[in-house]
């Protein structure tokens, strides 16, 4: 973790450093006054490789085929414009919103692109396409953080969720990129192993625990799962009630376990932009029902501090659970 941080740190200069302390100033000065008050630009973005994926989860929009946008990868030119708005006040960059961002054939170039405006860069995919070359120029692109999901250590409970998905392609994965990384004597990427727990798979939590251990992974994380019709009784919420973002009701009902505030560091520190450009305000708006503005067509300044972002701000800030896609969100 401490090299982690040190790759941080890194991304600072001072201009930077003041929009971070400027934008988190206003986040906080919003929270206080009940007003919108937007200080800084965004110093974090999720930018969408493609929307494409192998897989067919459950829950997931893109591999529930319930996507209604376009759909499409996002070209390496595409990439260096977004980027060239962003750069100046970015300090962490994810390369993902939906899809597999593998599936770009340009991934790699576009984490290089980053990495050489000294911008932190992390990604998650769901493992299949860890094969030889890919791990390559995966750590020689200086990759700073990668998340690998891993749902299952069985075929039966890894295909449960993961429909389509191979659990020994993604096993065999993991372990070529640890050897790789330690052949090429790489500190990057950092390695998160990450774990949905569902009610069909909470029994394997100690020997993911164990696996993750042996693996040589930097990090094992275990995730609550979304689950879009919640208020339905549903085989995939977990039992155990520490690892599950909802409970139940007397009555029998699932609602939120946690209680939805009228606030969101998010749409205060992040801009979501799809393949084509389009800005959202959150990654919970998987449709772009809330679309902002469109980086290839609008400077940034223009779209954070628009009409339309002002108003889902001010939404959040009011009644937060006014807004649809609020309303599943652990924040």
């Amino acid at each position: 973790m401490f090299i982690y941080y040190i790759a941080l740190l890194r991304t600072f200069n001072v201009r930077r450093l003041s929009n971070f302390v400027f934008a988190e100033a206003g986040f906080l000065m919003s929270r206080i006054s009940r007003k919108v008050i937007v200080a800084g630009k965004p110093w974090s973005a999720s930018v969408e490789p493609t929307t494409f994926c192998n897989l067919r989860c459950t829950e997931c929009p893109t591999g529930n085929r319930s996507l209604t946008r376009p759909k499409g990868n996002m070209g390496l030119d595409v990439f260096r414009e977004i980027l060239d708005k962003l750069s100046p006040n970015l300090i962490y960059l994810t390369l993902y919103f939906q899809g597999e961002p593998l599936l770009n054939p340009y991934f790699s170039e576009m984490v290089q692109m980053a990495i050489k405006q000294r911008i932190f860069v992390a990604t998650s995919t769901n493992g299949h396409f860890l094969n030889d070359n890919n791990i390559d120029q995966i750590i020689r692109s200086g990759l700073n953080h990668l998340i690998i999901s891993l749902d299952g250590l069985d075929q039966k409970t890894y295909e449960k969720y993961r429909v389509s998905g191979d659990f020994q392609t993604v096993k065999d994965g993991i372990k070529r990129l640890i050897a790789a990384k330690k052949a090429l004597r790489s500190n990057t990427p950092f390695i998160e192993l990450q774990f949905l727990v569902m009610r069909h798979n909470e029994h394997q939590i100690q020997q993911m625990k164990e696996f993750a251990k042996q693996s040589g992974a930097d990090k094992l994380a275990f995730k609550t799962v979304q689950v879009y019709d919640f208020n339905a009784e549903s085989t995939i919420i977990p039992t155990l009630k520490s690892k599950s973002r909802y409970r139940q009701t007397s009555d029998g009902k699932w609602v939120l376990a946690k209680k939805i505030r009228n606030r969101c560091h998010r749409i205060w520190s992040t801009i979501v932009i799809t393949w084509d450009g389009k800005a959202v305000p959150c990654c919970y708006d998987k449709n772009v029902d809330h679309q902002t503005g469109n980086l290839l067509e609008e400077p940034l300044s223009d779209i954070w501090k628009n009409q339309r972002y002002s108003a889902f701000r001010k939404q959040v800030l009011e009644n937060r659970s006014e807004t649809e896609i609020c309303r599943n969100c652990g924040e």
